[in-house]
């Protein structure tokens, strides 16, 4: 059952949109470059490092695959080391949370994503009201605490991207599509935060660079991703259920 699980898993890998894979070695040279260009420390070995499988995880995510859970966990680790080392710490709090609603349900049960495509739903009027509500709730009482508790320098431009981001993981744990309105305002919101970072002398280029390709592929969701795409659903559905039922996961 384990070598089925892990078969299923690396089929994960395959059968994205070819932009996904174009985006992915676009996103490796932009972090090379970033890496070579300015003095090597730790910080930026780490942050490399976690950037890498961070791209593969949201690229998953697009696609309806489910490998994401080893690779959200792996940047997840790396991006809380940078987000301690610029004392963005709601931006820990956002990975913390990232493992809870995204990766954990994949590497603790593989019947929770098996053949996602076939278990996208849309938000209702009572949905969108529920979280645009509850994600301004989460900026002003993160903003709030984070500000007075901490020496975050930033504790708006942090809680704002917080807010936005953890209210996008609950939606994405709920499989809604709607998600990606939060993702693509999360990835603005993250890019403001890591360059204002950078900017302060709190963190590297890198990180800004991150939010950049998790900002295209947020975008390119609206087009190609079978959370949009309904022909794209349809092949990815059919795909999935019969690898499944080969490995007896469904």
């Amino acid at each position: 059952m384990l070598s089925n699980y892990l078969k299923f898993l690396a089929h994960q890998l395959k059968g994205w949109p070819q932009q996904n894979y174009y985006l992915f070695f676009f996103s490796l040279g932009c972090q090379v470059m970033t890496l070579v260009s300015a003095p090597i420390t730790w910080v930026t070995v780490i942050t490399f490092i976690g950037t890498t499988p961070g791209v593969l995880c949201v690229l998953a995510i697009n696609a309806a695959k489910s490998v994401n859970g080893f690779l959200g966990i792996l940047s997840a680790l790396c991006f809380i080391i940078a987000g301690f080392s610029a004392k963005n710490y709601l931006s820990i709090v956002e990975q913390i949370a990232y493992v809870i609603t995204l990766d954990l349900p994949v590497l603790l049960s593989a019947n929770w994503n098996v053949n996602m495509a076939s278990k996208i739903r849309k938000f209702n009027a009572r949905s969108w009201s529920i979280a645009i509500v509850a994600t301004i709730a989460v900026y002003l009482v993160s903003g709030y605490l984070i500000g007075n508790l901490t020496d975050d320098p930033r504790p708006w431009i942090d809680a704002i991207s917080f807010s936005i981001s953890l209210s996008a993981g609950v939606i994405c744990f709920l499989r809604f599509n709607n998600q990606y309105f939060w993702w693509l305002a999360s990835g603005l919101a993250q890019l403001v935060l890591w360059f204002v970072s950078y900017k302060q002398g709190s963190a590297t280029l890198a990180m800004a660079v991150n939010s950049s390709i998790y900002l295209i592929n947020d975008v390119l969701a609206f087009t190609i991703s079978p959370w949009y795409n309904e022909r794209e659903r349809q092949r990815l559905s059919e795909e999935e259920s019969a690898y499944a039922k080969e490995l007896g996961l469904e």
